[in-house]
């Protein structure tokens, strides 16, 4: 099938990997409403689906990986209001959020499958959420990472204020939300936004090799890792514990875990399954 919504996100799947990439690259690779459905979509297809082991998230062009929501694009109409209603009703703005950028970072952080991050540009706002909510990150080297909000007067939404400070430590998320400053490439590698800078001509090919060999990997293991991990910093340590312990005991059941177990022994190369 192809619309407007499959040109603008384009989704295949190649080798067990799934490849999003945000195709509007004259509107800087900004996300309207349909797009982020489809995308949250997409991501939900992706827990169910068995021939799919790992996600790729990129976007076309080179100066842009995505600049937020597009506030330009067009949105669904209001639903009737009683006579004498207020133009704006407190919550409605709050429930704007938590349905939209929220709920898709929400989905990629949920997501059972690892998503790589492949940062071909610039990303601001929404688009810089996108990238802290990833498992793995690789930027070009020209790319840029900005806390824009501050710029527009607003403060960061799409989980910025809970992801950031976990990252890089709250007085260097301080200083990004402060100033709003673009942070390069380099730099965000080296305070650990980015796992890797590569050339620009090279990040399609490195994403695609950490994407095989996730794809290639224990997929259900991966999973579970990436929930536990997930929630190592809202957790306490008794509760951890034991999360970790019943997660340990769940994969030790998987065709993957015996496989692997089965290759240390008699000393090969695991092949894995997925399940």
């Amino acid at each position: 099938m192809t619309d407007n919504i499959d040109e603008e996100l384009q989704a295949r799947v190649e080798d067990q990997v799934l490849w999003l990439t945000l195709n509007r690259p004259e509107a800087g690779n900004a996300i309207t409403p349909d797009v982020r459905n489809r995308m949250i979509e997409h991501l939900s297809a992706a827990n169910e689906s068995l021939e799919i082991r790992a996600v790729v998230l990129t976007a076309a062009g080179e100066r842009h990986f995505c600049t937020g929501a597009d506030l330009r694009a067009g949105r669904a109409a209001p639903a009737p209001r009683p006579e004498g209603a207020p133009e704006r009703v407190a919550g409605e703005a709050a429930r704007m959020i938590r349905t939209g950028i929220q709920r898709l970072i929400g989905a990629m952080l949920d997501c059972e499958k690892p998503i790589i991050a492949a940062v071909n540009g610039t990303a601001a706002g929404g688009g810089a959420a996108m990238v802290l909510a990833s498992d793995l990150v690789i930027a070009a080297e020209h790319a840029r990472l900005i806390q824009v909000f501050v710029r527009r007067g607003l403060i960061p939404d799409g989980g910025g204020t809970y992801l950031l400070p976990r990252l890089v430590g709250l007085q260097r998320a301080k200083e990004l939300v402060f100033f709003g400053d673009d942070l390069a490439a380099p730099d965000a590698e080296r305070i650990g936004l980015v796992n890797k800078v590569v050339p620009g001509a090279e990040l399609e090919a490195t994403a695609r090799e950490w994407a095989g060999r996730l794809a290639q990997g224990p997929t259900r293991t991966i999973g579970f890792a990436k929930r536990l991990l997930n929630r190592s910093l809202d957790t306490d340590r008794a509760t951890m514990f034991e999360e970790e312990s019943l997660f340990v005991e769940m994969v030790t059941g998987t065709v993957d875990s015996t496989e692997g177990m089965a290759g240390f022994r008699e000393r090969r190369p695991s092949e894995f399954r997925g399940w």
